[in-house]
């Protein structure tokens, strides 16, 4: 082994993260099952028109609660973010993104725009909540004397304040890397579009016959 080879360290890999809405994973999945309960009662069970007319109302609704609910995902590489919206998938290498930030929703800044990421919802309630924990933490863990008289615990955070804060730090080790240089790339998602619009022609026909 060559000194070169002694010195320099190994370059660092770091696991990739992944961001999902636990709430609505299971809303979607209750949602889909009721949709079929019933539609597939009605497949079954109705007339020739009651049966296009569920076929119709399926290929609409089944997609957009897949959107809504199934497909948002943010995963936080080395090099790039990936943000999975309902309808779009957006691929913001690190060193494209500007800025991230909760309000009363989660975004990520580029020079080209702004785009939301549905996967990490803001709950203001669960904000609240945090700050009146950290309240009473602060109150109850500050010591009364000494030099730390002022000092308290670790600060709570809500998830989506963590998250982005997660997603900062990734950024932050990615900002001089070659391989995370380059445009941000968005993608249109066919496979949820597709089929809701002609459940939609569809049932609209249906409805006006």
């Amino acid at each position: 082994m060559t000194r070169q080879e002694r010195s320099t360290p190994p370059q660092q890999q770091y696991a990739e993260r992944r961001y999902r809405s636990p709430a609505a994973l299971v809303g979607g999945v209750l949602l889909l099952l009721l949709g079929l309960w019933l539609g597939g009662d009605a497949l079954l069970r109705g007339a020739a028109d009651t049966k296009l007319t569920a076929l119709f109302a399926l290929l609409l609704g089944a997609p957009l609660v897949v959107a809504y609910t199934v497909r948002p995902l943010v995963r936080a590489g080395e090099d790039r973010l990936t943000v999975r919206n309902p309808f779009r998938t957006i691929t913001l290498p690190w060193g494209a993104v500007q800025d991230l930030r909760a309000s009363f929703s989660t975004e990520v800044s580029t020079a080209g725009g702004k785009y939301q990421l549905w996967a990490i919802p803001v709950s203001l309630r669960q904000r609240k909540k945090v700050s009146r924990q950290a309240m009473r933490g602060a109150d109850a863990s500050r010591p009364r004397f000494g030099p730390n008289a002022d000092a308290g615990g670790p600060v709570p955070r809500a998830m989506a304040d963590q998250a982005l804060d997660e997603l900062r730090e990734i950024k932050e080790r990615a900002a001089d890397r070659e391989s995370a240089q380059g445009e941000p790339v968005v993608r249109w998602s066919y496979a949820v579009i597709a089929p809701a619009v002609v459940g939609a022609v569809g049932l609209a026909v249906m409805i006006a016959l």
